[in-house]
């Protein structure tokens, strides 16, 4: 059953891609309960292009939002805040209704927020964003107060209370920090209270030097950590478009069973780079989530009910599926939140090893060793040409593994004279974070395309 403003919904369909709409190298072709591709012969092939997601069962929305239990909803700043650059209270307002009505139909929200420094400003009378790291803190460190009594004002009405929790990276990267931050907003949530999580910008300098997108990898992180069922990104349009949202024809894409370097793609604007704090930055925090196993969904969060539609189960925005089954919770921390100390670079076979077959890594799969670690320590696995796509516990120190890279097993105790573990990295201490093969160069995107 899904709740809506007017009563209960409890209607099953599956989704699929209404009409057609232009992808690379053909159309979107719609059938109940898969997605094609018309126009091409990608469907038959097996291409890079749209690689696994081509006849692949697609999940229902309603069945999606009707078994979310926890809901993570990211606001950014361009959504919080008005032309002027100050904060929306009205859009709060409406934001907090939305919240009490998801909380009224059973569901635990967590609101992920940007806008302090907006919030600083008005309070400071303040006309033009500070362009200074210190004037930036310093409003960020009077908005937040601002921010959070302007949600507590908007759920107070309705007999609900707001909790502030702020993190800085290391938070996430210590594993008993990372736990008692898990255990406490489990605690909050238990009580009814709805906490609202933001980065604490008056000691972290790199999220107030870069662009607004910092959040939504924030957001991505705190569904990993507890772990959540739904992500929300809540953004200035309406979802992820086939083309330029300006472009003539442009349409969004009501779903995405797979984020690949295709998908990708989408996020570069008309000179070639990527948009920052824009659509890159969503499709990266939705590639996290959906590979440790929660859905996501990027919605238009200027649209006043837009939360409220979600959870009807209307087409708002783009869904991206979750993988089947949750990640365990010591491999969401390995994959996307605890702190690598070095970086081993492996051959083609060594990674299919390790992503689909789901084996252990060997020293005969190793090229080459960097960083300064020990055993126990958290690496990350990359391919030749630098893609990054797990991250692991390694059981030698760097200087060993220097030694027996590329060697077979059996030769590890004559080198060494001690052979600790027969796998540099256990299967049971890895974490696949990126399935699909290294990006192709940017020369082969063939359309231009702008995602503000």
């Amino acid at each position: 059953m899904v709740a809506t403003s007017t009563g209960w919904l409890s209607q099953r369909s599956r989704i699929g891609i209404p009409g057609s709409g232009r992808f690379p190298g053909g159309f979107w072709e719609r059938t109940e309960g898969t997605i094609g591709l018309a126009g091409s012969g990608l469907a038959s092939s097996g291409d890079h292009v749209l690689s696994n997601q081509l006849s692949m069962s697609t999940p229902s929305r309603h069945e999606i939002v009707a078994a979310a239990t926890l809901i993570i909803v990211k606001i950014g700043t361009r959504v919080l805040t008005a032309a002027d650059g100050l904060l929306d209270r009205e859009r709060v307002e409406r934001i907090g209704h939305q919240c009490d009505l998801l909380l009224a139909a059973g569901k635990q929200v967590i609101i992920v927020s940007s806008g302090a420094v907006g919030a600083g400003m008005g309070r400071l009378g303040l006309t033009e964003r500070p362009k200074s790291l210190p004037r930036l803190q310093a409003a960020a460190a009077v908005g937040q107060s601002c921010l959070i009594e302007a949600y507590e004002r908007s759920l107070r009405p309705h007999g609900r209370h707001v909790a502030q929790v702020l993190l800085v990276a290391d938070d996430l990267e210590d594993r008993r920090r990372y736990l008692n931050i898990r255990s406490t907003l489990r605690a909050l949530l238990d009580e009814g209270a709805v906490p609202i999580v933001n980065e604490n910008d008056t000691v972290s300098v790199d999220e107030l030097r870069t662009s607004f997108g910092d959040n939504d990898r924030l957001a991505a992180l705190v569904a990993t950590l507890l772990p959540a069922d739904l992500l929300i990104l809540l953004s200035d349009v309406e979802g992820l478009y086939d083309r330029g949202p300006d472009e003539v024809g442009a349409k969004v894409i009501p779903c995405v069973p797979q984020i690949d370097t295709t998908v990708e793609a989408f996020a570069q604007d008309r000179l070639g780079g990527l948009s920052k704090g824009g659509m890159a930055s969503k499709l990266a925090a939705a590639r996290m989530v959906t590979e440790s196993g929660c859905h996501c969904i990027i919605g238009p969060g200027r649209r006043d009910d837009v939360l409220e539609a979600i959870c009807r189960g209307d087409e708002v925005g783009t869904l991206f599926p979750g993988r089947n089954g949750m990640m365990s919770a010591r491999k969401r921390w390995l994959g996307w939140s605890a702190a690598a100390s070095g970086t081993l670079v492996v051959d083609a076979g060594a990674r299919r090893a390790v992503v689909e077959r789901g084996g252990s890594l060997l020293p005969a799969g190793i090229l080459a060793v960097s960083g300064h670690f020990g055993a126990g320590d958290v690496v990350t696995l990359q391919t030749a040409d630098g893609a990054t796509f797990a991250r692991g516990l390694v059981n030698y120190a760097a200087a060993d593994l220097e030694r027996i890279q590329g060697l077979q097993t059996e030769q590890v105790l004559e080198i060494l004279g001690v052979c600790a573990c027969d796998e540099v990295i256990n299967r049971d201490d890895l974490a696949v974070i990126r399935r699909d093969e290294p990006a192709l160069p940017t020369t082969q995107v063939s359309h231009s395309r702008g995602i503000h």
